[in-house]
């Protein structure tokens, strides 16, 4: 286990991959929206897109013969725009549901995160009963599941949700809410930026596997598991965790 948070999903087999399939060195664009490090995010100083989303689809492609080209789109509208097609697939640490899969494809699991609750540091000692209880406020990034999960905790009514996982920060650093239902693969990245003001003291609150997403009815979908079940096999997606998430 490279975190407390987060662990490859070893109970869903992948299988082995000895011949993987060919997309005949296609370019595919990529669909992420890049403000959530580690998993995917702008490197300040290059300008690239990067990160363990970014790294695992690369390696993905390197088993069947693609290259992947990743577009900036916020979170809000990136379902969408994959429906219109301007995207051949999603990789924003996407978590599946069965609302999602309704309408959408997915890749078989390639991670498993475990949700957790940021809160300010004076605040440590707060607990998920102290959040059960109504007395304090919860929020997340509006239609994703670290929402559901808070409105489950609190309730509807002591969530206040935000089109961006920032505006969650912001609101918590300003003392609008008490906690922020966090993507606990993005926990110890957010402790980093807010060292001694933010931190992560509630983790492992539902496990959620991470897919990559496509079109219903994609013809891609066979091709990137396969890839996924190569890189499983090697061992290039155990390092990849431990690129990213050192053991705890």
């Amino acid at each position: 286990m490279k975190s407390a948070v987060l662990s490859l999903f070893a109970a869903l087999s992948l299988g082995t991959a000895l011949n993987a399939a060919d997309l005949g060195g296609a370019t595919l664009k990529v669909g992420s929206d890049t403000t959530s490090p580690p998993m995917e995010f702008v490197d300040p100083a290059t300008g690239a897109i990067v990160g363990f989303d970014v790294d695992v689809v690369n390696a993905i492609c390197e088993k069947i013969n693609c290259k992947a080209e990743f577009v900036t789109t916020g979170w809000d509208g990136i379902f969408t725009a994959l429906q219109e097609g301007q995207f051949d697939l999603v990789a924003s640490g996407v978590s599946i549901t069965e609302e999602r899969q309704a309408v959408m494809d997915f890749s078989e699991p390639y991670i498993v995160n475990g949700q957790a609750i940021l809160v300010r540091a004076a605040d440590a000692a707060l607990t998920v009963d102290d959040f059960k209880s109504g007395a304090h406020k919860l929020s997340a990034q509006a239609n994703t599941t670290d929402a559901a999960t808070a409105e489950e905790i609190a309730g509807k009514d002591n969530v206040q949700a935000y089109d961006t996982f920032n505006g969650s920060v912001l609101a918590l650093r300003n003392g609008d809410v008490d906690g922020v239902v966090i993507n606990g693969a993005n926990a110890g990245a957010y402790e980093a930026e807010f060292a001694g003001e933010l931190v992560v003291t509630i983790r492992d609150l539902k496990a959620d596997p991470l897919g990559l997403v496509f079109q219903k009815g994609s013809d891609k979908v066979a091709a990137f598991n396969e890839g996924l079940a190569a890189i499983k096999a090697d061992g290039t997606l155990d390092k990849l965790v431990g690129k990213y998430w050192t053991a705890e």
